[in-house]
């Protein structure tokens, strides 16, 4: 099957070491496989794929995007990390850190400046940009819905992004591409490689959802493993909003025994961290032997001295969290800290859109789990 196009990467302000990797991984495997093609497009094999692009600033903050290559009939990928706020610009004098109201205006600043040039325009945007504000409650805004919207009436044809918090939130343009994917076996490999005496397979698993909007998220790996689930019940206070929040009352555990056991806490995020870092504590008090915090994304809001704290004083032994986002150098160096690299898998899901690919194996990890989990069994029969 050809490709739809010349690949080209866009990177805006924020996302470049990422795309750095998956700029790497392309060229690889596209080398690794393309002695295997009678005939290959123009443009398949380069030793870049990235295009040279960029968004430039007044001191005022007024931005334009500009390209210095060609995109005409490129498959373009551009990407959006909307949490990186290391980057920004001179803003009447003083540095000015990008919101993420910032990066997606500079993302639609990027797809207007293709002018209609590009064969196709797919977004990847890791973390989905006002992606917890994913329903309306009560007389709000729905910027998450709005934002799928507006890309829609750009011409951007793939939306592709990582665990959202609601992929319901798709429905929004039910005639568009959204791909939501799961960093599933990524996450699991960074487990077993970082994690001694760990068996997922075996009687001392408990898998557990912080709160109930991480259950279908904790049921997948229940059912995969045949391990059992628990979950927590928070009690919120409506009457009141505190950063935008509706304050905890009571956080309850409705679940089996953990006494003994390895405990995941799985979400797919860490926002602040409070609500984490109590199930942890819970955890540890019910007698669990480990506890293990998984996120997609570590964000981190209120810093890392409540995790430093926890590590220290027992109450969890990792964290697990992605690069699809920017982490800041002290996270990285955290004992408690696991980065999972997912830059590989993107370049695959990259390198299966170009070519209008099956993405079920990538969607649907199960297969390649399984994969996984027999190649380990081997090697400990060895």
């Amino acid at each position: 099957m050809g490709a739809i196009g010349p690949l080209g990467i866009v990177e805006t302000e924020g996302a470049k070491s990422f795309t750095n990797l998956v700029n790497q991984h392309l060229i690889k495997r596209r080398k690794s496989y393309s002695h295997q093609l009678e005939t290959t497009s123009p443009g398949f094999l380069r030793d870049d794929y990235r295009i040279d692009a960029h968004v430039s600033r007044l001191p005022t903050g007024e931005g334009i995007a500009r390209f210095n290559d060609t995109v005409r009939g490129h498959d373009i990928f551009i990407f959006m990390d909307a949490m990186n706020y290391s980057v920004g610009y001179n803003f009447y004098g003083n540095f000015k850190p990008i919101t993420p109201d910032e990066h997606y205006q500079d993302l639609k600043r990027m797809i207007l400046a293709t002018s209609g040039k590009a064969r196709r325009i797919n977004v990847i945007m890791p973390f989905l940009y006002e992606g917890r504000q994913h329903r309306r409650s009560s007389r709000e805004s729905l910027d998450c819905a709005y934002m799928l919207e507006e890309l829609e009436r750009l011409g951007v044809t793939n939306v592709i992004t990582f665990d959202a918090h609601d992929p319901r939130v798709s429905n929004a343009t039910p005639i568009s591409g959204f791909e939501n994917i799961p960093i599933h076996l990524q996450l699991i490999q960074a487990i077993y490689e970082n994690v001694e005496d760990i068996d997922l397979r075996g009687n001392d698993i408990v898998f557990i959802a912080p709160d109930e909007g991480a259950i279908d998220r904790v049921m997948y790996f229940s059912n995969l493993f045949h391990a059992p689930l628990g979950t927590f019940y928070k009690l919120r206070d409506y009457t009141k909003v505190i950063d935008g929040k509706n304050p905890i009352l009571a956080h309850d555990y409705l679940g089996d025994d953990v006494s003994g056991k390895d405990v995941i806490i799985i979400d797919d995020m860490i926002s602040s961290g409070g609500s984490m870092l109590d199930v942890a504590k819970q955890m540890k008090q019910r007698g669990a032997r480990r506890v293990l915090c998984c996120a997609t994304f570590g964000l981190f809001t209120s810093g890392l001295e409540d995790f430093d704290n926890a590590y220290d004083e027992g109450y969890i032994d990792f964290v697990f969290g992605s690069n699809l986002i920017y982490r800041t150098e002290e996270l990285l160096q955290r004992p408690w800290w696991v980065d999972v690299d997912c830059s590989k898998f993107v370049a695959l899901i990259i390198d299966a859109l170009n070519h209008d690919a099956s993405m079920s194996n990538l969607i649907d990890p199960t297969d390649k789990i399984k994969e996984y989990l027999d190649e380990l069994e081997t090697e400990e029969a060895k």
